[in-house]
C-alpha cells in the first residue's frame, strides 16, 4: 500500500470532527453531503473501526475516532512544520519564535542574549515565556527551552544540549559581616541569620556542601532560618540588604560579587548545583533563527 493511500479520506474526516456534521464539514470542503459521508465510511471500512457514534440526533466521535483524529492532527502539523522548515532556508532571518525559561535566570542570563539576537536581526519575533515549571515543549509549541534541572529522559521529538552545572556558593554582604562576623565553618554558620529558599508553609530547602564524598556535595539542614523565600531574585535582594547569608547560584549574584556589594565566605564548601541545559523539538532544528538561537545560548550560557 502506498503511503497516499493513508491520507485518503483522511481531509472530510478532521472537517466532521470538527465540525460536528457532515453537513457542515461538507460546506467547508465545498463537496456535497453524500460525498463526505461516503468517504469517511470508506476511511471506516479501511481502518475496520467506527469513528463516529452515529444517532438520529448526533454525530460523535467513537473513543476510536478519538485518538484517530488526534494522530491525525499531529502528523499533519508536523508536516506543515516540514514545509515551514524548507520555505524559511531561503528567506531573511526572521518571525515568531517560542521560547521557555526559567523566570530568574530567563531575566538575568538568556534576555541580554535575545536583546542582542532582536538588535541584530530586527525581523526576529521571539515570544518568551517565564516560568520554574517544565514545559511540554510538544504540547505547547515551544522552539526552544532553557531548562535548570535533570533532563531526564527526553522524548524522541527531542533534542537536548547540556550546557553545565550551576555553582552554589555561599554570600553575604560586608556590612552584615563586620556586624556579625565572618563564620568560619558550618558550626558557625550555625549560628548566623540564614537566608533560605522554600515554601510559605516553612519548609526550607536544605544547604549543599563539598564534602569529599564520590558525589562531591553533602546536605546541610539550616537550623532556624531568618528568612525562607521561594523566589531567588527575592533572596538576592535580602542578601544585599544586609539581612543574612544564603546559598546561591553564581548566575545570580555575579555582578555583585564583582562590584563588592556581596562577598562569599567558606569558598572550600562551594559545590555544584543543578544542570543546566537546552531542549528543542528535533522537527524545527534546522530552522535558520532556531539554529542561530541554539548556537548563541549554547555560547554564552555554556559553563566550563
Amino acid at each position: 500500500m502506498y503511503a497516499t493511500d493513508h491520507l485518503k479520506g483522511v481531509a472530510p474526516f478532521l472537517a466532521t470532527a470538527e465540525a460536528g456534521s457532515f453537513t457542515s464539514a461538507a460546506e467547508r470542503l465545498h463537496l456535497t453531503s453524500s460525498a463526505v459521508s461516503k468517504s469517511v465510511a470508506r476511511l471506516e471500512q479501511r481502518l475496520g473501526v467506527l469513528l463516529f457514534e452515529r444517532s438520529t440526533r448526533r454525530l460523535a466521535l467513537s473513543d476510536a475516532g478519538r485518538a484517530y483524529y488526534a494522530t491525525c492532527k499531529r502528523v499533519l502539523q508536523e508536516l506543515a512544520d516540514a514545509e515551514h522548515v524548507l520555505t524559511e532556508q531561503t528567506t531573511e532571518l526572521a518571525g515568531k519564535v517560542r521560547i521557555a525559561v526559567p523566570a530568574s535566570y530567563g531575566r538575568l542570563r538568556v534576555m541580554p542574549v535575545l536583546q542582542q539576537l532582536c538588535v541584530q536581526y530586527p525581523q526576529l519575533q521571539p515570544a518568551v515565556s517565564f516560568s520554574d515549571r517544565f514545559v511540554d515543549m510538544i504540547e505547547e509549541r515551544i522552539d526552544i527551552a532553557v531548562r535548570i534541572g535533570a533532563p531526564g529522559i527526553a522524548p524522541a521529538a527531542l533534542g537536548q544540549l547540556q550546557l553545565g552545572f550551576e555553582r552554589l556558593i555561599f554570600c553575604a554582604a560586608p556590612a552584615y559581616l563586620a556586624r556579625r562576623g565572618t563564620p568560619q565553618s558550618l558550626v558557625q554558620l550555625e549560628q548566623h541569620d540564614c537566608i533560605a529558599y522554600g515554601r510559605a508553609d516553612g519548609t526550607a530547602q536544605p544547604w549543599r556542601h563539598a564534602d569529599g564524598s564520590a558525589q562531591g556535595q553533602g546536605e546541610y539542614r539550616i537550623a532556624a532560618p531568618r528568612l525562607i523565600l521561594g523566589d531567588a531574585e527575592a533572596r538576592t535582594a535580602a542578601v544585599l540588604a544586609g539581612l543574612g547569608i544564603a546559598q546561591v547560584a553564581t548566575w545570580l549574584v555575579q555582578p555583585y560579587l564583582a562590584s563588592g556589594e556581596l562577598v562569599e565566605i567558606l569558598p572550600e564548601l562551594a559545590t555544584p548545583g543543578l544542570p543546566l541545559c537546552l531542549a528543542w523539538p528535533l522537527a524545527r532544528q534546522l530552522t535558520p533563527k532556531t539554529g542561530v538561537l541554539l548556537q548563541a545560548l549554547k555560547q554564552t550560557l555554556t559553563i566550563n
